[in-house]
Formats: C-alpha cells, sequence, structure tokens
C-alpha cells in the first residue's frame, strides 16, 4: 500500500490545510521533555544486520519511563494544561501504555489522572498504572465504546481529556523518539515503526521526512488490525471490528482522523505480520539483543525479520559496490509480565 508524499497531488476529497504538527512542535516538545523523559538507547546487532541485510538501529522505547514511547506524548500534552485545569484532573482511556503515561505525568505535574481501561487489560499494566496513583474505571472493549465513557468523564468531573494519538500535542511528544534517533544515527534510507492508533508514525513521519527527505517511511500493522492499511486504500478513516491479537496495544479500531491525515500524506507503505511473526521478533529480542519487548513493541521488528519489506537499495560510490542499506527500527514498548510472556514463547 503505498501513501501520498509531501508534495503529491491533493486529495480532492480533503482540501488542502497547514500541518497540524510541524518539525518545530516536535523540538519544542523535546524541549519540554529533556531532563524528565528518558532519551533511550540505540542498539546495534551484528547477528541482525546479517539475517535481514540491513545496517539496523534500534531506537529501544522499552527503556522509556513507564516502559513504552507513550510518556513522551503523554507528558507534552499534560504539560500545557493550565494551573486550574491541573488541579481539576485529566482522564484518558487505553489498553496500558498510554494509560501509565498519563497516570505518571499527572503525578509528576501535581494533578490527578481517572484511567478508562478494558476489563481484559494485562495485570502487569493495571497494576502499574494503579501504582502512578490513577483511578482506573474498566469496561468491556467489545460492547462498549471508551472513547464515549471517557467524554462522559471529563464533562461530570471537568477532567481535561487527554487522547492516546489523536492530539497535536501528543503527535507532536511521540516524534521525540524518532528526532533521537537520527539525531544519533544520522540519515537512514528507511524507518519502520508500529502502527495503532497512528501517534508514534504520524510524529515519526512528522520528523524524518522533514530531516531525511527521500526516506521511506513504513508503518507495521497486525494482521488481525489492519485499519490503517484499509484507510489508506479507502482514502479515509475506515472502522473495522475490535481486533483479537497478542498484540493489544495495536488492538485499535480505527485511526485517527489527525494521525490519518499525516500518515496519508507521509507514509510509504503498510505492511501487516501475524502473531506468529511477532512472538518470533519477541524471541530473538530476548535471546540474541537480551532485550524484553510486548507484542506491539516488537510488530517492527517482526515486519524486518520476516523480509515483509523491500529494503532500498543505496548505490556506493563510483568503483565500490552499493553498502547496506541504513534502517531504523522503533520498538515501541516493554509492558509485559513474566507469565504472559512465557505463555507467548510457549506458543
Amino acid at each position: 500500500m503505498t501513501a501520498r508524499k509531501t508534495g503529491s497531488p491533493a486529495d480532492p476529497a480533503r482540501p488542502a490545510a497547514v500541518p497540524a504538527v510541524t518539525l518545530d512542535d516536535v523540538r519544542d516538545a523535546a524541549g519540554r521533555l529533556a531532563g524528565i523523559a528518558h532519551r533511550t538507547p540505540v542498539l546495534r546487532s551484528r547477528t541482525l544486520d546479517a539475517l535481514v541485510g540491513a545496517e539496523v538501529f534500534l531506537k529501544c522505547e522499552n527503556f522509556q519511563r513507564v516502559g513504552a514511547f507513550k510518556f513522551r506524548g503523554a507528558y507534552n500534552a499534560v504539560s500545557r494544561l493550565s494551573p486550574e485545569q491541573l488541579a481539576r484532573g485529566v482522564v484518558a482511556h487505553s489498553s496500558g501504555n498510554h494509560a501509565q503515561a498519563v497516570a505518571l505525568a499527572a503525578r509528576e505535574l501535581g494533578s490527578r489522572a481517572v484511567i478508562v481501561m478494558p476489563e481484559d487489560t494485562p495485570r502487569s499494566k493495571l497494576d502499574a498504572t494503579a501504582g502512578y496513583g490513577a483511578e482506573i474505571v474498566t469496561y468491556d472493549r467489545y460492547t462498549e465504546d471508551r472513547t464515549a465513557l471517557s467524554r462522559r468523564l471529563a464533562e461530570e468531573r471537568g477532567l481535561a481529556l487527554i487522547p492516546p494519538y489523536d492530539h497535536p500535542h501528543v503527535i507532536a511528544g511521540q516524534g521525540t523518539a524518532a528526532l533521537e534517533l537520527i539525531e544519533e544515527t544520522g540519515p537512514l534510507d528507511a524507518l519502520l515503526a508500529p502502527v495503532g492508533g497512528g501517534g508514534l508514525m504520524a510524529g515519526s513521519a512528522t520528523v524524518a521526512t522533514a530531516l531525511v527527505p527521500g526516506i521511506r517511511m513504513i508503518g507495521v500493522e497486525p494482521e488481525a488490525g489492519d485499519d490503517t492499511l484499509r484507510s489508506l486504500a479507502a482514502g479515509h478513516p475506515v472502522t473495522i471490528p475490535v481486533p483479537r491479537t497478542i498484540a493489544d496495544g495495536q488492538a485499535v479500531e480505527a485511526p485517527g482522523d489527525l494521525t490519518f491525515a499525516i500518515n496519508q500524506r507521509l507514509l510509504d507503505r503498510i505492511v501487516l505480520v501475524t502473531d506468529d511473526e511477532i512472538r518470533a521478533a519477541m524471541r530473538l529480542a530476548f535471546e540474541r539483543l537480551k532485550i524484553v519487548t510486548e507484542p506491539s513493541g516488537a510488530s517492527a521488528l517482526a515486519a524486518l525479520l520476516a523480509h515483509r519489506i523491500d529494503l532500498p537499495s543505496v548505490p556506493g560510490r563510483p568503483g565500490r559496490a552499493p553498502h547496506p542499506p541504513r534502517i531504523g527500527v522503533i520498538l515501541s514498548g516493554g509492558n509485559i509480565g513474566i507469565d504472559r510472556f512465557l505463555e507467548l514463547m510457549a506458543g
């Protein structure tokens, strides 16, 4: 699936507009996060390079605060609220990582958080969210509307709603992961990131396409959660049944309006991976790289290992052979309990 790049003919169904998120917005978010969020490491592996035929740079957001990239966007958004609103509190809905991120951001900023979470959220994520001081309200993800529930709580209690992805300050915060990666590695030929609601990819694409003209932006979804792939094909956001996949962080029914508009403009391709391919990537990350990832956190790596990506050809200097492409991969999180990890590896 190929999407439009910046400078392509405009979609006649969508009027041209000034981008809602810019490189300057991401840099501003980076300033707010300095000394608050971790500058996560970039790992290399000769074994991985040999397996995929590329120079691979892994941005390890599993080492971020709360164990996932979500803290970046949550803190950037919550930190911009007025003192009066911080006193009233915030509300968010999430399967786990955004929940923890908003809970911690609220605590850091002297506010309080109410988090709407699915009843089947992994226990480790529920416990961690409660541990950051949040009030948890559960719902059935297959029969109830989490967005409507969150909005009702916001209205009844005067809380500020912090969406998990479809918000410019959240998107700008998520984009700081790609900003750090490119600052450390220099230009890349392609960047892979998981796509759920699309905030990480929208922020990453905003940064990467501005800093590295010609970079290929590749999003990765689980097979059961292909809402963005379908949406790009249709030319507008498409809603699918609630996905049933081990990648619970990507179990999204539809992309956000804002994230879709950005990704439609900047993505080159969406590829799909199976749950078994995600398991294989988690296993390799554990056994060879010595790091733990949750299923959503490993999906972009899974696409690379399963050879879902047509690696770009990089010509060499005159008289020299082409050099391997330089590929960035965002490992988006590592929030998984030991029992669930062992269960998935046994499966």
